[in-house]
């Protein structure tokens, strides 16, 4: 236990020598480095008493049967309970929260939707996906193009940007279909950088590295949001005083539809022969197509409605932001919507909705230790998936079962290749 604490502080001396042990500090004509050696020291010392207690819990623990899921089935019942109680909280927010609270459950529940779409891709069918991002920017950029150049509006506009993000996410489909593991994750990871360059280089289409602007935002029923009021506006209308938070609130309302929406539609998905085609391929893929399951069909399909509901959530993007470009859309996206679907269980819906509410919300929580957000929030997930490897919600009851249906614990699921 005493060389594998040692080995642990050797390594994270390595790893944190540089980034925390030199701090750069620009000078008029220089830059200058400070060495900071009481920090590096205190985490070497944090990680080896870390990995020594670590090793010491698991030796104490009995050498038996493991549990069978207690922690989830607490959090089960729980949860019965309080899924309500939040929806209420959430639909209810807009009125008793700030204009910062409201934006910040708008970005929330985008991740929301793009972690339950993506839980379709992985959770579900048991495909590694990386390149996520690229269906969420072919939503954007789809709405953003044919609202500018043919002027229709956001309603009409988001079917189509969902179904050209599907249709990518068949293209994408082929190419992998006798792939699995690394392999599908090389191929998905060079798909979205693909995206990307093309979205980059492409000025004349896409607008390059200025991106577009002036991306027509939604209306209601034909009524603009506008701070200044006028004919046709929301608050002329309904006789109120014109209010720059009003659109807030109404983009609010519109990811909130889209998110259940997403959620209504999975696990719904999940009930029918598809869904549980969906999760035999997850669990074996030659059993699958030993019981005639047809392999290429269920594999395209997962992909193209994990693309379907990337696609609306990137619409939403470009409308509320009016300015999209192709900084918004780098790998990190694609590996925070990925640790959202790991980190939340995979298969599991209010898993994935805590897990955003735990990276995207509790991020904003550090925004004033700038510096060391990225090291928390690195540690956290270590730790995370060192406690519960699969996730906050591991087990789950099965979506279809003969007589009585039973709690499936974490221990007596596969999920893919874990």
């Amino acid at each position: 236990m005493l060389r594998d604490a040692a080995v642990s502080a050797v390594i994270a001396f390595g790893l944190f020598g540089a980034m925390i042990g030199l701090k750069t500090e620009v000078g008029v004509q220089t830059i200058e480095l400070t060495p900071r050696p009481y920090l590096v020291l205190a985490a070497v010392v944090l990680v080896f008493f870390g990995r020594l207690a670590l090793l010491a819990w698991k030796k104490s623990r009995p050498a038996g049967t493991p549990k069978r899921g207690r922690i989830t089935a607490v959090a089960n019942k729980a949860g019965r309970y309080l899924t309500p109680v939040v929806l209420v909280l959430t639909i209810t927010l807009p009125f008793y929260a700030e204009r910062y609270y409201v934006d910040l459950g708008v970005l929330v529940l985008t991740y929301v939707m793009l972690g339950w779409g993506l839980n379709i891709v992985v959770g579900l069918a048991g495909l590694l996906d990386l390149g996520y991002v690229a269906f969420y920017a072919v939503g954007a950029y789809s709405y953003a193009l044919i609202a500018q150049n043919f002027g229709l509006g956001f309603w009409t506009c988001l079917p189509l940007a969902g179904i050209l993000a599907a249709f990518w996410g068949v293209l994408l489909g082929f190419p992998v279909l006798r792939l699995r593991g690394d392999y599908l994750a090389i191929v998905t990871l060079a798909f979205g950088e693909i995206i990307r360059v093309v979205i980059l280089n492409w000025t004349s289409l896409t607008g390059g590295p200025n991106g577009l602007s002036g991306i027509p935002r939604p209306t209601l029923f034909g009524l603009v949001f506008n701070s200044s009021g006028g004919e046709g506006s929301f608050a002329e209308f309904f006789g109120i005083e014109p209010n720059i938070s009003q659109r807030g609130i109404f983009l609010f309302y519109v990811i909130l539809g889209l998110a259940l929406l997403t959620n209504w539609v999975s696990l719904r998905l999940r009930r029918l022969p598809l869904g549980r085609a969906w999760e035999a391929l997850r669990e074996d893929e030659i059993a699958c197509r030993a019981l005639g399951i047809d392999v290429t069909v269920t594999k395209l399909t997962a992909f193209a409605m994990g693309a379907c509901f990337a696609g609306f959530a990137g619409a939403f993007f470009a409308t509320r932001q009016a300015f999209i470009s192709p900084e918004s859309f780098t790998f990190i996206e694609s590996a925070i919507v990925l640790a959202i679907v790991v980190l939340g269980g995979l298969g599991s819906q209010i898993g994935v909705a805590l897990a955003a509410v735990v990276m995207i919300g509790g991020g904003e929580l550090f925004r004033d230790f700038q510096e060391y957000r990225m090291l928390i929030f690195g540690g956290a997930l270590v730790i995370m998936m060192v406690v519960r490897p699969r996730g906050l919600v591991s087990g789950r009851t099965p979506s279809v079962s003969l007589g009585d249906k039973r709690h499936i614990s974490a221990d007596m699921m596969t999920e893919g290749h874990g």
